[in-house]
């Protein structure tokens, strides 16, 4: 052992965590563990293997960060650690690793910003970082490393603008920066790129015009940007290898994709697509064939009504590749038809339906794993892990078909509701670097659908109904007219629509971060306001706990007739809570203006863990024992009952450890009676009325975007209004 150089024990089923002992092999130039099962953290020990030139520890199940101690292993010239769950970020040390040629660290759990350390790996030819959590950061400087064939920063929450520099990199093959925030134009030193084979730049916020030279290069992805098409407007969303769905913004509300509104189309109530196959009939539906054979940068018109768009290539495939994989085995389901052929991709797959009626719609997604095999062979060790969005959020995350269905070949149906507002619905499939990569085979990885199939939630109109006469048309229509007209009158002399129809002006008026609900979604999920749904009241009114037909739980506010809550305030609280957009505040998800009925529904979320609330930058550098005690007494001090809060020198003998914290109550059995609640009115009448210049110059308005950068006051973000419940709301 003590001459072995190269161990690899790729795609087994080893389990446990790698042996300590490893280290002792001082002459080992290569550790090869890739597609295991292998767990627990990297030995510090590794450290020293000194003349080790690969570790590839892919896709296995690794916790913990990185040891230090591997900034000494400077021989290192290939290091992948992709599709695991560690933890950290991605150390600077890595800046000592100046002969590595190769790094990859795709779904590893790592969070944070890449290093500025990297600027020193300046012989790397391959580097493959995606999908870092963490906050955003500028791009990495690279400007030192001119040797890349292979760049890809996928999701990694990057912003600002493309560095000039990469446009002088004429190496580059494949440069994927898809999925972040950079803005800007396309700087005009990047047509030195244009003989890159792929360039995927898709989903940024890069605006601008559209570069000449990408429609004479390779593969070329600009989808969903913010580009500028020239004129005359482009009308196209494929142009030779250039993908522009949804690159360009929208002309109005009712136009959300720009290169689609050359389609003309009638309006439809469904959507059935058997992805990757020919069309088949299943019970009375016929699914359409999609049989197009796909490509790295691809916008394809199907059927009447829907399109799909592809990015991205199977990275280091060693035989030909298909975009539409087919299993001829019977699966074992009923249907089967519908999934002997499926739709894949590397990265990043959207179906987009159009001329579809407004209204909700059900969605069925059939999946079938058809690429892996069940048996002990290699072949069963892959996983296939992804995301999928509908209309843009994330209905699955980290979606295993297998497993799900449990079992290879295994079909599973997985259903939501959708909501359609402008004709369009958008299914979304992306990859997050999780899962195999090499499974059987190289480059089987990503998502893969089976068939998609919406229906509507609503009936649909009779297309054979009885003729009648144009006159007959006329007079009802006028007879209608007027009936329609009489019942306006009487309501709106009786006050009922004057109400209704303002607080609907201003609504509409408002720049609302949420949805509107129908009185009748709202009852479906509060069980007509059942009592058994009631989770409290307030001087606003009774809170009933709901489940949206998405499955959404959310906490219904209604206003009682009782409350003292006016209909501007009820404007306000929509306006600002809908604007403030931060984790620790509940979110306003909807809210309803229906008849005399006013409803506000919140997103409604289990209590977390208090630690959540301990500053990152601490680490674990801290004792928590003595922390949970600052976090209670701290949650004592802002009980909602003055009589419940400690006193100060309670507060510090209750942090110097000298009596002990009480358990916290979060709702007093005191309650203020009406002379004290009339005593608190008028002292902070007197103080509104004694600053009422500087609130006028403080208040927010309920139109204000609120941003990361801004800067508000106490009151600014909590106005007093002295006709409200606030006092009862408190208690």
């Amino acid at each position: 052992m003590n001459n072995l150089i190269n161990i690899s024990l790729i795609a087994n089923r080893i389990t446990g965590p790698i042996p300590a002992e490893l280290a002792n092999i001082s002459t080992l130039r290569s550790f090869v563990v890739e597609f295991n099962q292998l767990s627990g953290s990297l030995p510090p020990e590794l450290g020293n293997l000194s003349h080790l030139e690969r570790l590839l520890l892919t896709s296995n199940n690794f916790t913990g960060e990185i040891p230090a101690t591997f900034a000494r292993l400077t021989a290192l010239k290939d290091f992948r650690i992709g599709d695991n769950q560690f933890s950290g970020v991605i150390p600077n040390f890595i800046q000592s690793w100046t002969s590595l040629r190769k790094l990859v660290i795709q779904g590893s759990g790592l969070s944070g910003s890449i290093p500025s350390g990297i600027s020193f790996l300046t012989q790397l030819t391959d580097l493959r970082i995606s999908d870092l959590n963490g906050p955003g950061s500028t791009f990495p400087p690279l400007n030192n490393l001119t040797n890349f064939n292979t760049l890809i920063l996928r999701s990694c929450n990057i912003n600002g603008t493309l560095p000039d520099y990469l446009g002088s990199v004429t190496s580059i093959i494949v440069l994927d920066l898809s999925f972040n925030n950079l803005s800007g134009l396309i700087p005009s030193s990047y047509v030195g790129l244009r003989k890159a084979n792929y360039i995927y730049l898709t989903g940024n916020l890069l605006s601008g015009l559209v570069p000449d030279w990408t429609q004479n290069s390779g593969a070329v992805d600009l989808s969903y940007n913010n580009f500028s098409t020239g004129n005359p407007p482009q009308q196209t969303c494929q142009s030779g290898g250039l993908n522009l769905f949804a690159s360009s913004s929208p002309v109005n509300d009712s136009e959300t994709v720009s290169c689609l509104r050359s389609y003309s189309c009638q309006t439809t109530y469904s959507l059935h697509i058997n992805c990757g196959g020919p069309q088949v009939k299943v019970d009375d539906s016929i699914y359409d064939a999609d049989l197009d054979s796909g490509g790295p940068a691809t916008f394809q018109k199907g059927g009447t009504n829907w399109a799909y768009s592809n990015t991205g290539h199977f990275l280091d495939a060693d035989h030909s590749v298909s975009y539409t994989p087919s299993n001829d085995s019977q699966p074992s389901v009923g249907n089967s038809e519908l999934y002997r052929n499926a739709r894949a991709s590397p990265n990043s797959l959207t179906y987009y339906g159009f001329c579809l009626r407004n209204g909700n719609y059900t969605v069925k997604l059939h999946f079938a794993e058809i690429m892996f095999t069940d048996d002990r062979t290699y072949k069963s060790l892959g996983r296939r892990v992804f995301d999928v969005y509908i209309q843009r959020n994330l209905v699955l995350k980290d979606f295993n078909i297998a497993k799900e269905a449990g079992g290879v070949g295994e079909a599973i149906i997985k259903n939501f509701t959708a909501v359609v507002t402008n004709g369009t619905l958008e299914i979304h499939f992306r990859w997050m670097g999780k899962g195999t990569i090499a499974v059987p085979f190289k480059s089987v990885y990503g998502p893969l659908i089976s068939a998609i199939s919406v229906d509507p939630d609503f009936p649909i109109p009779s297309e054979n109904g009885n003729r009648i006469s144009a006159g007959a048309v006329v007079g009802i229509v006028a007879a209608g007219a007027i009936l329609i007209i009489s019942v306006f009158v009487i309501l709106w002399w009786k006050g009922c629509l004057r109400q209704k129809s303002s607080l609907a002006r201003e609504l509409k008026s408002l720049d609302l971060r949420t949805g509107i609900f129908t009185l009748r979604q709202i009852k479906a999920a509060t069980d007509d306001f059942n009592i058994t749904n009631k989770i409290g009241e307030g001087g606003f009114g009774p809170v009933y706990k709901g489940f949206l037909s998405d499955g959404t739980v959310v906490a219904v506010k209604q206003l009682s007739s009782k409350s003292r809550q006016g209909n501007r305030e009820f404007i306000n609280e929509i306006g600002v809570i809908s604007a403030l957009q931060h984790p620790c505040l509940v979110k306003l998800y909807g809210c309803c203006v229906e008849g005399d009925q006013l409803l506000l529904a919140h997103l409604l979320k289990e209590r977390g863990d208090l630690m959540e609330l301990v500053d990152r930058k601490l680490g674990s550098d801290f004792n928590k024992e003595e922390l949970m005690v600052v976090i209670n007494v701290a949650l004592l001090c802002t009980n909602v009952s003055p009589t419940l809060r400690p006193a100060m020198s309670s507060v510090v003998s209750m942090l110097e450890g000298k009596i002990v914290v009480p358990e916290l109550v979060m709702e007093s059995s005191e309650l203020l009676d009406e002379k004290k609640l009339e005593a608190m009115r008028k002292y902070y009448q007197r103080v509104e009325e004694d600053e009422i210049s500087e609130i006028k110059n403080q208040s927010i308005s309920v139109n204000s975007r609120w941003t990361d950068q801004s800067s508000t006051s106490a009151t600014d973000l909590y106005p007093l209004h002295l006709d409200s419940s606030y006092w009862e709301k408190r208690n």
